[in-house]
């Protein structure tokens, strides 16, 4: 279940929700080869870490919603009002809402940010419209949306299968210290799942690795087993790729890797002290670094 306090009341009967949207990081994710459907059969062990947005939701007439960016998009194909337009039609209500967001997660970064957004979004309109909807039933909006989406309705950690909505949650003991590295411009995930070459095909050997090193509770052992095997496909367009490895590992990460389709790379530090002392060695112009830690409860936290 995810923690809550009550919702505050606020003049003239609005109520208002204040949210923590945390990002995710891949451990381990490989592309299996293509399916029928046009999507990806891929496996993938997902984590929540302490990267944040803020979301605010108020009671309103009408559905609306202000970005702290204002590059950012905030018409209909912003996931989060696309996944709020998507309960109130599904509900059958004439409801409404105000909705802010405070950026921080980067957006295209493989780190999920957009997609935490809009988990949170039907969680928190489901509570703040009092529709009581189960965990399961918003999971089904939720991969319309992304599949990534519906991870952020669960726990922290998760091994995801099939297109990546099929969710196994995986034993939250255990947290670690990473560091995050963002070189400060977006990567479309369509264009490099477009760049996966016809006919690829892969086993999920380092996946099943990752999932076996979480239970030794060991950062060595979870830092030995990281894999992307989309790294093949982005590193020949995206340099920086290689460069932000290369500079954590020269820092004392006891390993890298990128998180997702990218262009974000993280390394695995002994401790939290560790990250921070690691992040201020990589930290250079043109980059984005954050030392976090991986979180095992919920993804989505009510403040």
């Amino acid at each position: 279940m995810l923690g809550f306090r009550a919702l505050s009341k606020r003049p003239r009967g609005t109520r208002r929700l204040v949210l923590r949207t945390l990002a995710k990081v891949n451990l381990a994710l490989e592309v299996l080869g293509k399916r029928d459907d046009g999507y990806h059969e891929i496996a993938t062990v997902m984590q929540g870490v302490d990267l944040s947005d803020r979301l605010t939701l108020e009671t309103a007439d009408a559905l609306s919603l202000h970005v702290s960016d204002p590059a950012l998009p905030a018409g209909d194909d912003n996931l989060i009002v696309r996944a709020a337009a998507m309960l109130r039609e599904a509900a059958g209500a004439p409801l409404g809402a105000r909705i802010a967001l405070e950026k921080r997660i980067p957006v295209a970064a493989g780190l999920g940010g957009g997609s935490s957004d809009a988990a949170a979004t039907l969680w928190g309109l489901n509570r703040l419209w009092g529709l009581r909807w189960s965990r399961a039933r918003l999971a089904a909006l939720a991969v319309r949306l992304g599949m990534d989406v519906p991870f952020f309705l669960g726990p922290g950690r998760a091994l995801a299968t099939g297109r990546g909505e099929r969710l196994k949650p995986l034993p939250g003991a255990g947290g670690y210290a990473l560091v995050l590295v963002n070189p400060n411009f977006p990567l479309s995930t369509r264009e490099v799942y477009g760049r996966v070459p016809a006919g690829w095909t892969a086993e999920a050997r380092g996946t099943r690795r990752m999932v076996e090193a979480l239970r030794t509770r060991s950062a060595r052992a979870v830092a030995g087993a990281l894999t992307n095997n989309l790294e093949a496909i982005v590193e020949p367009m995206v340099p920086a790729i290689r460069q932000m490895k290369s500079a954590l590992l020269a820092a004392g990460a006891l390993g890298a890797v990128m998180s997702g389709s990218g262009p974000t790379v993280f390394g695995v530090a002994r401790s939290y002290d560790h990250a921070r002392q690691i992040r201020r060695r990589v930290n250079r112009a043109g980059w984005s670094c954050w030392a976090v830690r991986t979180v095992s409860g919920a993804v989505i936290r009510a403040l």
